[in-house]
Formats: C-alpha cells, sequence, structure tokens
C-alpha cells in the first residue's frame, strides 16, 4: 500500500510505502515510484496530518449507551450507588445489547482508534453476559482494531460470593488482564482484595490494572500494596493504575516517592483526563520519569454519566484542557499520549515515549496503525477535531469519512 503527501506529526509532505503490515519507507513527496489501484492500496493523503493511531487503554465498551437515545441521569454519588444504578438499567435497551457494544467499537474506529484496552464487567448479576458481548465486538472487526479484555470486579471480590470463580472463567475464556477496584474503600480488606488480583494474574499470566479513586493517604497506602506485590510476583511491566488520579495531590515528597516506584517496577498510569478540583501527576514529569502514561475514554454515554462519544481526538483536547496546558509541543505531548503512550502500555515491544518532545510511532519499521487527519499543525487539529479522517490498521484501509469498510482492504 502507498499513502502519499501526508505530513507526519505535521512536518513536511512525504509519501508512506507500506509493506507487510509496516511502514516500509519514507519518501519526500514525488521522488519515488509509487503504484497502486482503486481498491484502496493507494491512497491520497492530500496533505493531511498523519499520526499514529489512537490507543484507548480505559474504557468500558460493555458500560455504553452510544447509538441510543439520551435518558435522564439517575445515578447517585459513590461507586457502589452507581453500579447499583447501571446494575438496574444496562438491559433496557430498544436494540440487542450486543449490537450497541459492538456499535460502540465500531463508531471509535471510525474516529481513528484501532487499540483498545476494554474493561468487561463480571459479577453476580450478569455473570459473563456482559464480557461475552465485548469478546463479539472484537472478533467482529478484528481486521480493524486490537481488542484487550479485562475482567473487571466493578461490584469488588468480596461483597458477593461467586465473584471470582466468574472471573476465572472469564480468563480461561480469553481475557488477557485481571482488573481490581478501590481495595480499601469497596471491599474494606485491602490485602486479600489485591491478593486474591495478582495470584489470578500469576496463575493464567494476566496482566493487572486496579481502579484507584481512593482519596489522599488512603490511596497511597492502596498503591504501595499494589507496589509490594509487583515486585514480589516479579511482574514488572505488566502492572497499571487507572485513574489515580489523587496520588498527586498529597504531599510532594510523597507523590514524588510514587513515581519512584512505578519508574522503578515500570506500573504504566492510566488517565481518563478527569475534570480534577485538584493536583494531577504532571505529565512531563511522568514522561520523563519513564512511565507509560496512557488515555482513555471511561463509560460512553452510560447509566454512570452522560460524557463520552468514542472520540479519542475529543479526548486528548480533554486531556491538554484538565491539565491547563497551551504550548504546542505540550498539547502535542498529549497526542502522543493518546497514540504511542497507550500503545506501549497494550504492547510492551512499542517504544515508549522518553520525554514531551518524543513523537514516536510513524518511522521505517513501525507498525501502519496511522490515523490521517485535517489540520494546519497537531494542535490545531487538537482544537478542531475535524472529520475529515482516514484510518489504516496493520497496512489495511480500514474507515474513511468517520466510518467503517464493510470489508477492510486487503
Amino acid at each position: 500500500m502507498f499513502i502519499t503527501n501526508v505530513r507526519p506529526w505535521g512536518g513536511d509532505a512525504v509519501d508512506l510505502e507500506i509493506s507487510a503490515g509496516r511502514i516500509a519507507a519514507i519518501r519526500t513527496v514525488g521522488t519515488g515510484a509509487v503504484t497502486g489501484d482503486a481498491s484502496g492500496r493507494k491512497l491520497d493523503g492530500r496533505g493531511r496530518i498523519a499520526l499514529p493511531a489512537f490507543t484507548d487503554v480505559h474504557v468500558h465498551l460493555d458500560s455504553t449507551r452510544i447509538g441510543l437515545p439520551f435518558r435522564e441521569h439517575t445515578g447517585s454519588p459513590g461507586v457502589w450507588n452507581m453500579m447499583c444504578n447501571d446494575r438496574k438499567n444496562w438491559r433496557d435497551t430498544p436494540i440487542p445489547y450486543p449490537d450497541v457494544v459492538a456499535g460502540t467499537l465500531e463508531r471509535m474506529i471510525a474516529r481513528g482508534t484501532t487499540r483498545v484496552r476494554s474493561y468487561a464487567q463480571i459479577d453476580v448479576d450478569c455473570k459473563l453476559e456482559r464480557f461475552e458481548a465485548v469478546m463479539a465486538a472484537k472478533e467482529r472487526f478484528a481486521r480493524a482494531a486490537d481488542v484487550e479484555i479485562m475482567a473487571f470486579p466493578q461490584a469488588g471480590l468480596l461483597l458477593e460470593e461467586g465473584t471470582v470463580p466468574l472471573l476465572e472463567e472469564a480468563l480461561r475464556a480469553g481475557a488477557t488482564t485481571i482488573g481490581g477496584i478501590d481495595p480499601c474503600q469497596l471491599d474494606r480488606d485491602p490485602a486479600r482484595h489485591l491478593d486474591i488480583v495478582f495470584g489470578l494474574a500469576e496463575k493464567y499470566g494476566a496482566d493487572v490494572d486496579i481502579h484507584l479513586h481512593e482519596p489522599g493517604h488512603l490511596g497511597v497506602f492502596s498503591a504501595e500494596l499494589v507496589f509490594e506485590r509487583t515486585r514480589a510476583l516479579g511482574m514488572q511491566g505488566r502492572v497499571s493504575l487507572s485513574h489515580a488520579y489523587d496520588l498527586a495531590n498529597v504531599h510532594p515528597d510523597v507523590t514524588a516517592r510514587l513515581m519512584e516506584q512505578m519508574a522503578e517496577l515500570d506500573v504504566a498510569w492510566a488517565t481518563v483526563a478527569p475534570a480534577s478540583g485538584g493536583t494531577q501527576f504532571d505529565l512531563v514529569q511522568m514522561t520523563a520519569a519513564g512511565i507509560r502514561v496512557g488515555l482513555g475514554e471511561d463509560g460512553q454515554r452510560d447509566y454512570w454519566s452522560p460524557y463520552g462519544n468514542c472520540d479519542m481526538l475529543d479526548r486528548t483536547w480533554q486531556l491538554a484542557f484538565t491539565h491547563r496546558l497551551r504550548q504546542d509541543r505540550l498539547i502535542e505531548h498529549c497526542a502522543a499520549i493518546a497514540t504511542i503512550g497507550g500503545a506501549a502500555i497494550m504492547d510492551r515491544t512499542v517504544q515508549r515515549l522518553t520525554g514531551p518532545d518524543d513523537r514516536p510511532g510513524l518511522a521505517v519499521g513501525d507498525t501502519a496503525d496511522i490515523v490521517i487527519v485535517d489540520g494546519e499543525t497537531v494542535t490545531s487539529t487538537v482544537m478542531d477535531r475535524g472529520t475529515d479522517r482516514t484510518v489504516i490498521h496493520a497496512g489495511r484501509l480500514v474507515a474513511d469519512g468517520l466510518v467503517v469498510l464493510a470489508e477492510p482492504a486487503a
């Protein structure tokens, strides 16, 4: 496949040659032989910006109302109350629930996301029904996106008997990550909660992701219990903290200690760019310390909140906005986090970001996962969030004009 006249990271225009799913050559526009045909093997980039395709490392595909009518928000504050509201309503959809889940993934791909780590809620209410819907969506769009599934105990591990065997069943059925959530606040037995999570990870060779909404020093306590188990089990590079938005809201020395441990143990951080009223981890400090940072969209217009539109470019804008960033290089850094930053969490062979000026993902030898977007500069693209987008996955044209192709080009 040949992609002509694109500007990688907003730089000079080039032609890209794609072979075996990777970028095989990069040439100044018009300086090399370009062949192809109308089936999609030759693509005119029309001077648009080429970015690595987006990576969403924190999305709940199973918790979505994308494509359904808006409804009044009925949730109450608190994880347990919000979970109960979701549990009460998630089956009430005018079209089959698996189609809602698949439609959400399709919309994400159409907007440029080709790497996804999705949660799948598993509890005594839904059992594996939600997991199976996410698995079906993954299989349906296997040629257009790489999807990892996390077995996630949204209701905790210890409050309802029978949760742990269901999580094991999901791990045997194809989940590659095991989740945990608020070990102190929800289950109120952090050591037992984390022993179960890490025990399952060790047994099934799974990665670990801990949802951490806990405030202040309670969150610090839980995080350091996670670090202890990561070190003891030799799971460096296979553990991530999601949210963790209050770990930077404690004494600066404590935050610095946490960052040192994350860097030492290669514990990644997945943020959804929340509208936090306090201090958040500094993006520049995190990547400069060697910590893998990724971005996600969380729930998608679900029973937890009305937010979410399946557009990681929109969430990139939100990341820059909530971190109060204005300089072009820092807004571009947000785009790097939303693309290659998350990819390095899902695939440890992907080059991680080394600092705020690093712009990897579009060099010879890189996987040809590319989103081509309109804009004068990367910053203008983030600000304007245009709709003229073309999406390449593993060297194949999979979406154009916000529409996923029915049969991706071979």
